[in-house]
């Protein structure tokens, strides 16, 4: 963050996409080992930068914070407890830290994806026996289409623009119509 406000004298947006490449599976086959280091690789990178950017943003007065999550984290789905637990974690924090930051000038915001399409990730995903099965049924939900990550970085776009900038706290689905949250 020092070497951002050094380059380019400040940070006015943040943008936090953290997790791995899990692919869903059910609580009771996922090993005990791999649920601290699940928790630890989606949350808390996402915590740890905004932490690292606020004191500058407070410096300057403004900014706009905007994480990456998921619908699993406001929607129960069998296969990502563990990874919803800890998207839900983002959900929550961004929203707390909208609540401190905005007498700063500084907005926070989260979005929760579904499906997207075109990525590595969704294509191992769709291959996994039981995780494809799953998400083949939520794709053909999108009665408006998978969303893409080129629609996703348009509304990260938008989201950090001056034309949202009465927009803080909130946790914006895009699923193409999978759910309505």
């Amino acid at each position: 963050m020092a070497t951002a406000k050094a380059d380019f004298g400040g940070i006015d947006v943040l943008v936090n996409a953290t997790g791995g490449d899990d692919v869903p599976k059910l609580l009771q086959d996922t090993a005990l080992a791999d649920i601290a280091p699940m928790l630890h690789r989606c949350l808390l990178p996402q915590l740890l930068a905004c932490r690292a950017a606020l004191p500058i943003m407070r410096e300057q007065g403004s900014g706009a914070i905007i994480n990456i999550a998921s619908d699993a984290a406001k929607l129960p789905t069998p296969g990502e407890t563990v990874i919803g637990a800890a998207l839900a974690g983002i959900v929550m924090f961004t929203r707390a830290l909208a609540l401190e930051a905005k007498r700063n000038g500084i907005r926070a915001n989260v979005r929760t994806p579904s499906l997207t399409g075109g990525t590595d990730h969704y294509r191992r995903v769709m291959d996994d026996a039981f995780a494809g099965k799953m998400f083949a049924k939520a794709a053909a939900m999108a009665s408006l289409g998978v969303v893409g990550k080129e629609e996703l970085a348009g509304l990260v776009v938008f989201v950090a623009s001056p034309a949202a900038a009465q927009i803080t706290g909130q946790a914006i689905s895009m699923t193409g119509g999978i759910s309505a949250l």
